[in-house]
């Protein structure tokens, strides 16, 4: 028999797709593992539970959540539900109002902020400026265009076939306007058009082919004319799909009708989309043109303007950006998921997207090497794990992506290029992650647990989900204002001791000990099992030979409590240990150290762990590394 020592020095490739578990050569599987749930992996390669979520805030259904970032002292989230908005600052909701948005709209929108302004768009709503005058006041309205008179400087474009024409009953004033093929529908009344330049008002819809209007400025003659446009966003055509910010201009990505056109306006005059004569700082007006009409899903400002559609990633870009020089590249071809909008990322410096099959998240990143932009897989060795994202958002302190996926759970990144560290883990709840979003430091999620939806926060004081705490000034037994739970068992930390599951009646618990300080939730377990071994015997290993694990010793930090499955089910290793003055009424504090766990019996089948921590306790626990001696077979 041959014994062998393997010491794991970090999880850095986090958990790897089953795929992969015979694939011992690559790189990653010596610092990966086979099951990484509900723990943060640190940059520095230790694997820790991760922070339990605070209940912030109850909600009357989902929402989308959005940071609203002020300056860097005055930092909100919006709250976007079915027809209504929540604005919180820190954890104290501040203001309410109604929406336009419906339930069903909540997939689609997408946003950008300028200052105090935050501008939402939806391809089937009219969009919206969202503008905050204090903590306590905000207002929605409607976008509003520039005018001289009844010229409006909005986005015009021809929707009808070149050939159709439209008359005019008379050169000013109320007219009817007559078309030569069907164009029109009852949505024309109250929308604007262009004819010879001049500008029209729509006031009655008569047929498809003739409306009663307004014409504004004299015409030439009222004969059949093809020299006409309408408005490029209209109840008719819809709406912008995305907008960003950049280089002085506001972009619009998109619409309804034409999904595959970008609209930029005026250099410093963001809603002045007048094309005018073409000069540097005027407005610009083009469609994406390849040999597929991809429909734009996102905007991204960065050293170039870079627009993700439906089937390839494209840039914008010009020395300046002006109608006579700008220029659109298409630059890869993966795609970006739809319709559900995930909003791309910045992270150090790349551009982090869903790609279209739902099951990978690309790094779009401009290589010196090769002059060109790529899109490289940052899921592929973890592929298992992501299934259609929803919603997505980045913690730059502890350089974690977090991405919500459609069944609920809540896939996580740690993202250290510099140091290549890319690894995955995975989040589940009593209940199902619906958003994310950071925002002054805090990651904040819409939680659906039973039906009911709320608002809560990653908190690493917490070690509970749905949680609260509280103290007293003298112990007692009943705590209450826990009205969420209610009818739920819940987990209670008492003066940092576990204390076993309470039910939750009337909004409140009783101990059975009095205690000064609790923190009372729902429970999660986190667990941490490697990759199957990589050891020979005598005869080379392979199928059918045995395996034995004679002991593990972990390299924990600030850890409470260490609850190890080593084949015989899981069990807590002791951390008290005796000395000359021991507190023996007094919970066990965080430990660092090593703590050894030896163990009996040969196993055969490579596809159970030979070591797992698996445990709800709700205290810290931190894995630095983990160091086995085994045996194997000759």
């Amino acid at each position: 028999m041959t014994r062998a020592n393997d010491t794991q020095t970090n999880f850095t490739a986090g958990e790897l797709s089953p795929d992969l578990q015979g694939r011992a050569d690559l790189r990653a599987y010596a610092n990966g593992a086979s099951r990484l749930r509900n723990v943060f992996l640190r940059p520095t390669g230790g694997v820790t539970r991760r922070d339990g979520l605070r209940h912030v805030d109850r909600l009357p259904g989902t929402a989308r959540l959005i940071a609203f970032d002020f300056n860097s002292e005055q930092t909100y989230l919006l709250a976007l539900g079915d027809g209504r908005m929540d604005v919180y600052l820190g954890d104290a909701r501040v203001f309410s109002q109604f929406t336009p948005w419906d339930a069903w709209h909540l997939p689609g929108l997408s946003w950008t902020q300028m200052a105090d302004t935050l501008l939402v768009v939806h391809p089937e709503t009219a969009p919206r400026r969202i503008t905050r005058a204090a903590h306590d006041s905000w207002t929605i309205r409607t976008w509003e265009y520039p005018h001289e008179g009844h010229r409006y400087y909005e986005p015009y474009l021809r929707f009808a076939h070149p050939l159709i024409s439209l008359a005019a009953s008379d050169v000013l004033g109320a007219v009817t306007l007559t078309a030569s093929s069907p164009v029109f529908a009852p949505a024309h009344a109250g929308t604007r058009l262009l004819l010879r330049g001049a500008p029209v008002s729509i006031t009655g819809y008569q047929s498809s082919t003739r409306v009663s209007a307004t014409l504004h400025d004299e015409i030439v003659t009222g004969a059949a004319s093809s020299d006409w446009v309408e408005q490029a966003f209209s109840p008719v055509h819809g709406y912008p799909r995305t907008v960003t910010f950049h280089k002085n201009r506001l972009v619009v990505g998109g619409s309804r009708d034409v999904p595959h056109h970008l609209w930029m306006s005026k250099v410093g005059d963001f809603f002045n989309f007048d094309t005018g004569e073409g000069l540097d700082d005027e407005a610009i007006s083009f469609a994406l043109m390849s040999d597929q009409l991809n429909a734009i899903r996102a905007l991204f400002s960065a050293r170039d303007l870079q627009v993700f559609t439906s089937g390839a990633e494209w840039t914008v870009s010009g020395a300046p950006l002006a109608p006579a020089t700008v220029t659109a590249t298409r630059e890869t071809r993966i795609g970006t998921q739809g319709p559900t909008v995930v909003r791309p990322l910045n992270v150090d410096g790349a551009t982090l997207f869903v790609g279209a099959s739902g099951r990978d998240l690309r790094e779009y990143l401009f290589t010196d090497l090769e002059q060109a932009y790529q899109s490289a897989d940052l899921a592929l060795l973890a592929r298992h794990l992501i299934r259609d994202p929803v919603d997505m958002d980045y913690d730059p302190a502890r350089r974690l992506v977090h991405v919500v996926l459609a069944d609920g759970a809540l896939a996580t990144m740690t993202n250290y290029r510099a140091e290549r560290v890319t690894a995955w883990t995975l989040h589940t709840t009593d209940g199902a992650f619906k958003a994310v979003a950071e925002t002054g430091g805090q990651v904040y999620a819409v939680v659906e647990r039973a039906g009911v939806h709320a608002l809560e926060r990653f908190d690493a004081a917490l070690t509970l989900d749905a949680a609260l705490d509280g103290t007293a000034s003298s112990p007692r037994r009943t705590w209450s204002g826990l009205a969420h739970l209610n009818g739920r068992a819940a987990r209670v930390l008492a003066d940092g001791a576990d204390a076993g599951t309470v039910m939750v009646a009337d909004g409140a618990i009783t101990l059975d000990a009095p205690a000064s300080r609790v923190v009372v939730g729902l429970p999660f377990a986190h667990e941490i099992a490697p990759l199957p071994p990589v050891v020979s015997g005598g005869r080379g290993g392979g199928p059918g030979t045995l395996i034995r694990l004679i002991r593990a010793t972990f390299r924990v930090r600030d850890t409470a409590a260490l609850v190890v499955d080593t084949g015989a089910g899981p069990r807590p290793r002791p951390f008290t240990t005796l000395g000359p003055h021991p507190v023996l009424d007094q919970p066990p504090g965080p430990r660092d150290g090593d703590l050894s766990v030896r163990a009996l019996g040969w196993q055969r089948d490579p596809r159970v762990p030979l070591w797992r921590v698996d445990q709800d306790a709700p205290l810290p626990c931190t894995v630095l590394s983990v160091t086995t001696e085994v045996k194997v077979t000759d």
